[in-house]
């Protein structure tokens, strides 16, 4: 996501946001929680959608129920929509600092929200016959999960399995990260990864668990026509006992003097090799 201060100098937009990375990791709230705590609380069950590419997707997929939108004059010409009231659902045109008001006035929500229901996520039976799977473990941090969404779409990954605990719960950060793919990729969670590997296992799958000091290359990993690709996460990689129940350990080489990716982008250089590689078999 490109974050852009409306006002301030370069170097106290750097630093805003250094304070804002800091303020995410240690969990404590951030800066514009003044601005969204006075925003009417939603039912449960129900999140805040925004952004364009969002809100289409949104829009775009018939099992979404969108209870109301927000839209200024500018977005609802971006996205196409000529008459608000030929919508399934109240719509209300507004000025930016309505929605400011619901989502903080450091989202960037390009004018436009939706209120849905949140995707139940699917149980294990859903993944049918997939072939290509993304497992994060305790991936924490809505933007790095919507960013791995987001190339697991677009390389054709079947689902995306996340833990009950210590996963980010859809939002409209993650949703923004994710540009859309939210509303393209089936969501497994389950209570322990372990059994869930070893489900994957007896569906045919070849578990790959990422690690910086795997034993060998991602590319000489792959086996079979199922592939798991296992990441862990932020901070601490794979946990030990995901590591010693997937199938096998493997790294991706690079010869620079970084040795270890953010795990989304670790994650979109793993699909893209794991994909050639189920073409190819």
């Amino acid at each position: 996501m490109n974050d852009q201060k409306k006002t301030g100098t370069p170097k106290d937009s750097h630093y805003a946001r250094l304070r804002r990375a800091h303020r995410e990791q240690s969990g404590a709230p951030a800066r514009n929680a003044r601005v969204q705590a006075g925003a009417p609380p939603l039912p449960e069950g129900l999140v805040r959608l925004y952004g364009l590419h969002t809100v289409r997707a949104a829009l775009d997929n018939p099992s979404r129920s969108i209870r109301r939108m927000l839209v200024t004059r500018n977005a609802a010409q971006r996205l196409d929509i000529a008459d608000l009231s030929s919508l399934a659902f109240p719509a209300e045109l507004v000025e930016p600092r309505a929605i400011d008001a619901l989502v903080g006035s450091d989202a960037v929500h390009q004018g436009v929200l939706v209120e849905a229901e949140a995707r139940a996520p699917k149980p294990f039976s859903a993944l049918g016959d997939a072939s290509l799977v993304l497992v994060l473990d305790q991936v924490t941090d809505p933007h790095n999960v919507g960013a791995i969404m987001r190339s697991a779409v677009a390389f054709g990954a079947d689902a995306l399995i996340t833990t009950a605990r210590h996963s980010p719960a859809e939002s409209g950060v993650l949703a923004k990260a994710a540009s859309g793919a939210l509303e393209h990729i089936d969501h497994i969670e389950v209570r322990n990864l372990a059994n869930a590997l070893e489900e994957l296992h007896t569906a045919g799958f070849h578990t790959v668990g990422l690690d910086s000091d795997g034993p060998q290359p991602l590319e000489e990993a792959f086996q079979g026509g199922k592939l798991a690709l296992v990441l862990g996460s932020e901070g601490k990689g794979l946990r030990q006992k995901t590591r010693e129940t997937v199938r096998v350990l493997a790294r991706l080489d690079m010869p620079g003097a970084i040795r270890s990716l953010n795990v989304s982008n670790a994650a979109a250089v793993s699909l893209y090799i794991a994909r050639r590689w189920l073409a190819a078999a």
